[in-house]
């Protein structure tokens, strides 16, 4: 385990755990911990023995308070290029990037996911939720709007008017409404929210990685297409996975009545 740092890794196994580490500031995002999350990405990325990841929070009270406060006001004091590009876009390029990740990312939202904090948990592809946690987009008690992809994504989730409702008011809202709303897939008591994540982790790593990959590519590239070319891109999907190693293995192991042994290739 990598400690000390602004941003934890850990990897069991065949899970790297990151947890946002600024507990005395709720973990808030500030710009070298959204640059560490893209840095550690990368990494894992490019690490074959790792398959998922969770994402959690240091400490008891926080998943992530959001974007920190004291640093972007110096940005927006700083001008309009300034702020869009140090703050909007470096924490939309981080939100885009676990997004569009070609490994499951799942939330493990321990506690307060205000601003940047739930749009982190929108982006994930999966997110379970602690009984403790507590969700809001209070961006709008500042004078901005979300600022990391959350007018765009919490509407996709939750339908126009629901994430309306959230967004114009910034009215917190617990961790069953998340789930009601989609942004969450489960809830969970506090002391089980880690094993729950690593546990749904498991079950997905019983297959083929490329598989996951390809699921993973085909919904996210095609959720805000027409239907037709979101079946373009399933067929695509398809055909790469058709020349891969893991299918054949896959298909064997089935006929066989047998586990497969999935090499990621």
């Amino acid at each position: 385990m990598e400690s000390n740092d602004i941003v934890r890794f850990e990897q069991q196994q065949r899970i790297a755990v990151l947890t946002l580490n600024r507990p005395e500031k709720l973990n808030a995002i500030n710009y070298a911990m959204n640059d560490r999350l893209l840095a550690l990405f990368d990494r894992i990325e490019a690490d074959d023995t790792i398959g998922a990841v969770i994402l959690t929070g240091a400490g008891e009270r926080a998943f992530s308070a959001g974007g920190d406060i004291h640093e972007f006001t110096k940005s927006i004091r700083s001008g309009t290029d300034e702020a869009t590009r140090v703050f909007c876009r470096r924490g939309q390029a981080m939100t885009a990037r676990i997004e569009a990740f070609s490994k499951p990312v799942i939330a493990a939202v321990n506690g307060i996911a205000y601003g940047g904090g739930c749009e982190i948990t929108e982006a994930a592809h999966l997110a379970v939720a602690s009984e403790q946690a507590v969700f809001a987009k209070p961006e709008i008690n500042i004078g901005i709007p979300p600022t990391f992809g959350g007018t765009q994504r919490l509407p996709r989730l939750a339908g126009r008017k629901r994430a309306l409702a959230l967004l114009l008011t910034g009215d917190s809202f617990s961790p069953q409404r998340a789930l009601e709303l989609g942004v969450v897939n489960s809830v969970v008591p506090h002391t089980d929210l880690l094993p729950s994540a690593m546990d749904l982790a498991n079950r997905i790593l019983r297959h083929s990685p490329l598989a996951a990959s390809r699921i993973l590519a085909a919904v996210t590239r095609g959720i805000n297409m027409p239907i037709d070319e979101g079946l373009l891109i399933e067929r695509e999907q398809f055909a790469r996975m058709c020349a891969s190693q893991d299918v054949f293995e896959g298909l064997d192991a089935w006929i066989e009545r047998r586990t497969p042994f999935y090499s990621g290739r």
